[in-house]
C-alpha cells in the first residue's frame, strides 16, 4: 500500500503541471482571437492601411459611413429585427412554459428540442422561403382557399423585415426554452405553484408574479445571445431578409466584399458602429427587465386578485395550437425541402408536383461530396478539439476552484460576428503564407468551444466527487480515477456535447467565408450562395443535406449515450 501511494503522488506531480500548461494554453487560444478581433478594427476604423498607401490615421471611414444616405434606414431596421426577434421569441417561450411545464405534454416537448437545435438556421429560412414566398405552399394553399391576393402576407424581402423578424423568433424559441429547463429544474417550479395556488392565485398569476420574477433574471445571458445574433445576422438576412434599404449587418457585409479595397475603412466604422449598437441594446434590454420586474414584483403588496375566465377552454385549445404550431414549424420545413428537391414540374398553383426526377441530385452529386467532407472535416476536428480543451479546463476548475470567467466564455455568443472577425481578418492578413484551413478551423472552435463548455458545466458541477474520493482510497491514481471512474459517469453528457459542438459548426458562415477566403466552401456557405438567385430545387438539395447532417449527428449521440446508460448502470471499482 505504501508503493501505491507513492505511485499515486508520482502521477500527481506528472500531471498537474501538464494539467496546468494545458489549461493556460486553452485561455490564450480562447482569448487571444477576441483580443485580436477587437483591437485589429480600429486601425482600418481609422482609416490606417499601409497596404493601401493609407500611412496617417483619419476619419475618413465615418465620414464616409455617415454620408450613405440609407444609413438611418438600415440602424432602424437592424434594431427592429434584432430586438424584436428576440422579445418575441422570450414571449413564446414564455407561453410555451406556462401552457405545458407542468403538464404530461412537456415530455413530448422536451423530445423535440433537440432536432430542433440541430436543425441549422440557413436550412430553416431555405424552407422558410419555399413555404412563405409569393409561389410558395402557402400561396398555393391561399389561392385554393379563394382569398384575394393582395391579403397574402409578404414575408420574403419585405421592406419592414417582418419575415427576418419572425423567421428569427421561431428559431430562437426552442433554444430559449433548452436554456429554461435547468434554471426551472433548479426553482422547484412544482413546489412554488402549489404555494401560490394555496394562497389564491390562479395559474396565469402565479406564473406572472411569482416564476416569472424568477426564471427572466436567470435567463439573463441566453437573452443577450439572441439579441447579439439577430442584431448581426447575415446568412439568414441574405435570403429574405430586406433589401431596399438592407439591415446594418448586410450592408458591412456588401462593403467588406466589395472589390474596392477602399470601401475597407467605412466597413470597419460600420463593424464598430454596430458593436455599439449592439452593446446599447443589452443596457436597454436590461432596463427594460429591471423596469418589467420592478412591476411584477408588485403583487407582494397587492395580494391575490381574483378573475373571472369565461371560454377558458377554447382559448387554452387555440393556445396550445399555437404554440405546437410554433415548435413543429422548423421540422415542417425537411418535407418541404424535400418535395422541392425532386420536383421536376410543379406548376402554380398546384400543391403538389405533377413530376418528380432525380436529376438536381444526380448534377449535384460530385460537388457535394466535396462539400460534405468538408463540412464533416471542420465539425469534427474543431469540436473534438474543443471538447478535449473544456474537459481539462473543467478538470482544472474542479482541482483548483479557477476557472475561465464565464463574461468571456459568453463573448463569442453575444458579440456580433462580423465585428469580431472583420478584425481577426485584418490581423491574419499581415501573416505570411496561405494557412486557410487553419484560420477557418481556429473561428470554427473559437465559436464551438463556449457551447461545449456551456453544456459540460452542469455535468461537472453535479458529479460527485466522493466517487473520486473513494476510487483514491481503494488504490487507483488519478488518471485511473478518471478514466475508470468519472467518464463512464459523464459519458453521456461528452457524447451529447459533442454532437452540439458539431451541429455549431456545420452552421458557420461567416468564419468560413471571412477566414477562408472562399476557398473553404463548405454546405452552408453554398447554400446561402445558391439561395440568391439560383433554381430553387438546387437550393433545397443543399438545404435539406445542410439540416439532416447535424441531425444524424445528434441521433448518433443520442445512441451511444442510451447505450453507455444502459451498460453502465452503477459504478464499480475493480483493483
Amino acid at each position: 500500500m505504501h508503493y501505491d501511494s507513492k505511485l499515486a503522488f508520482s502521477s500527481e506531480i506528472d500531471v498537474n503541471p501538464m494539467l496546468a500548461l494545458i489549461f493556460i494554453v486553452t485561455l490564450l487560444l480562447f482569448a487571444s482571437p477576441l483580443i485580436i478581433g477587437f483591437v485589429g478594427i480600429l486601425a482600418p476604423a481609422a482609416a490606417w492601411l499601409p497596404a493601401l498607401n493609407m500611412h496617417h490615421p483619419s476619419l475618413l471611414g465615418w465620414q464616409q459611413l455617415f454620408s450613405w444616405p440609407d444609413l438611418s434606414h438600415s440602424i432602424g431596421l437592424t434594431l427592429l429585427t434584432g430586438v424584436g426577434s428576440t422579445v418575441l421569441a422570450l414571449w413564446w417561450c414564455y407561453l410555451i412554459l406556462r401552457h405545458f411545464w407542468l403538464t404530461t405534454q412537456w415530455q413530448k416537448i422536451e423530445r423535440l428540442l433537440a432536432p430542433l437545435l440541430a436543425f441549422p438556421h440557413v436550412a430553416f429560412v431555405l424552407g422558410f422561403g419555399l413555404l412563405f414566398s409569393s409561389t410558395g405552399w402557402l400561396a398555393r394553399i391561399w389561392h385554393h382557399l379563394g382569398l384575394a391576393d393582395t391579403l397574402y402576407p409578404i414575408l420574403i424581402h419585405d421592406r419592414y423585415g417582418l419575415g427576418l423578424l419572425f423567421a428569427l423568433a421561431i428559431k430562437e424559441t426552442p433554444f430559449l426554452l433548452l436554456m429554461s429547463l435547468s434554471i426551472l429544474k433548479q426553482l422547484d417550479i412544482r413546489r412554488l405553484y402549489d404555494v401560490s395556488v394555496s394562497l389564491g392565485y390562479s395559474h396565469q398569476q402565479t406564473w406572472r408574479s411569482v416564476i416569472l420574477p424568477l426564471w427572466l433574471p436567470k435567463l439573463r445571458l441566453a437573452i443577450f445571445a439572441v439579441a447579439g445574433y439577430g442584431l448581426a445576422v447575415v446568412d439568414v438576412a441574405l435570403i429574405i431578409g430586406p433589401t431596399h434599404p438592407s439591415t446594418l449587418s448586410m450592408l458591412i457585409w456588401q462593403w467588406f466584399t466589395d472589390a474596392d479595397l477602399t470601401q475597407l475603412p467605412r466597413a470597419a466604422a460600420a463593424a464598430l458602429l454596430l458593436l455599439a449598437i449592439v452593446i446599447s441594446t443589452f443596457g436597454l434590454l436590461r432596463s427594460l427587465e429591471w423596469w418589467f420586474l420592478s412591476y411584477s414584483t408588485a403583487w407582494q403588496y397587492r395580494g391575490a386578485q381574483s378573475t373571472h375566465s369565461r371560454n377558458s377552454k377554447p382559448s387554452s385549445v387555440i393556445a396550445i395550437l399555437c404554440n405546437y404550431g410554433l415548435l413543429l414549424l422548423p421540422l415542417i420545413m425537411l418535407p418541404i425541402l424535400a418535395m422541392w428537391s425532386f420536383a421536376l414540374r410543379w406548376r402554380f398553383p398546384d400543391l403538389l408536383p405533377s413530376r418528380y426526377s432525380l436529376r438536381f441530385w444526380q448534377q449535384q452529386l460530385e460537388p457535394l461530396q466535396q462539400l460534405i467532407s468538408n463540412s464533416i472535416v471542420l465539425a469534427l476536428t474543431s469540436s473534438l478539439c474543443a471538447l478535449i480543451m473544456v474537459i481539462i479546463c473543467l478538470e482544472y476548475r474542479q482541482k483548483y476552484h479557477r476557472g475561465i470567467p464565464t463574461v468571456l466564455i459568453a463573448i463569442p455568443m453575444v458579440a456580433p460576428q462580423l465585428s469580431l472577425l472583420f478584425g481577426i481578418q485584418i490581423a491574419v492578413s499581415f501573416v505570411t503564407g496561405q494557412h486557410f484551413w487553419l484560420w477557418v478551423s481556429w473561428s470554427h472552435w473559437l465559436y464551438v468551444f463556449p457551447y461545449i463548455y456551456l453544456t459540460l458545466d452542469g455535468p461537472w458541477r453535479s458529479y460527485d466527487q466522493r466517487l473520486d474520493q473513494t476510487a483514491r482510497s481503494l488504490g487507483l491514481t488519478g488518471w485511473q480515477t478518471w478514466w475508470r471512474v468519472k467518464l463512464p459517469q459523464l459519458k453521456p453528457a461528452l457524447w451529447l456535447a459533442f454532437a452540439v459542438g458539431c451541429s455549431v459548426s456545420l452552421a458557420q458562415y461567416l468564419p468560413t467565408q471571412m477566414l477562408g477566403a472562399g476557398r473553404i466552401p463548405t454546405l452552408t456557405t453554398e447554400a446561402v450562395t445558391l439561395a440568391s438567385g439560383q433554381d430553387r430545387r438546387i437550393s433545397a438539395v443543399y438545404g435539406l443535406l445542410q439540416g439532416l447532417l447535424p441531425l444524424v449527428f445528434f441521433t448518433l449521440a443520442m445512441m451511444f449515450a442510451k447505450q453507455q446508460t444502459s451498460e453502465t448502470p452503477t459504478t464499480k471499482v475493480t483493483l
